[in-house]
């Protein structure tokens, strides 16, 4: 079983939206009115974002992108695979996605996770990241969610010369500074 992280393309995060696991296209079914994998796929291709392939096959699209100056959203959905995806994505989310936010600026990173969804509620723990609250009836039908971050203080551990270096290798991933195409993206998981 071979995973690889690479720079995510339209086909690849269209593909993995039309096959989410249950979790996943539950908590995005309760957030957005309407969407369809293309929209999904090309919502999350905003601000940095990545594909976790598992044997050539797309399994789990993740990233995270700039709402405004300084406040990030992380965001993750994959397939049913996406548990074997967990650990490499863990280790790429440590050494080039984090390192990549922090070094663009953000004093603030948020996740939002269904509170039923108990796969992203411990991995998001595992993440390093902080649950600050329940948001009652968040959901578009009164779902549950809880609310993660991520603060400057919280990661200060990571030198900003370090990233500096880290994210010119993962910008030189496909050879063409890796899928920024502005702010704005949400889905969480």
């Amino acid at each position: 079983m071979t995973l690889r992280i690479i720079p995510a393309t339209l086909r690849d995060l269209s593909y993995i939206a039309a096959n989410l696991r249950p979790e996943d296209r539950a908590e995005i079914d309760c957030q957005l009115d309407r969407w369809s994998p293309a929209l999904l796929a090309l919502t999350a291709l905003q601000g940095f974002a990545y594909v976790a392939e598992l044997d050539g096959n797309p399994e789990a699209g993740f990233g995270a992108a700039e709402q405004r100056g300084g406040l990030w959203i992380a965001w993750s959905w994959g397939t049913r695979r996406v548990k074997r995806c967990v650990p490499g994505i863990t280790g790429f989310f440590h050494t080039v996605l984090g390192p990549q936010v922090a070094a663009r600026g953000a004093w603030r990173v948020e996740a939002r996770a269904l509170a039923a969804n108990e796969l992203a509620l411990r991995w998001l723990g595992r993440l390093g990241a902080t649950q600050r609250c329940l948001l009652p009836g968040y959901g578009r039908n009164g779902e549950d969610f809880f609310l993660y971050d991520w603060t400057r203080e919280g990661w200060n551990h990571v030198s900003v010369s370090k990233t500096t270096g880290t994210e010119a290798v993962a910008a030189g991933a496909d050879g063409a500074g890796q899928g920024r195409a502005g702010a704005g993206s949400r889905a969480s998981g």
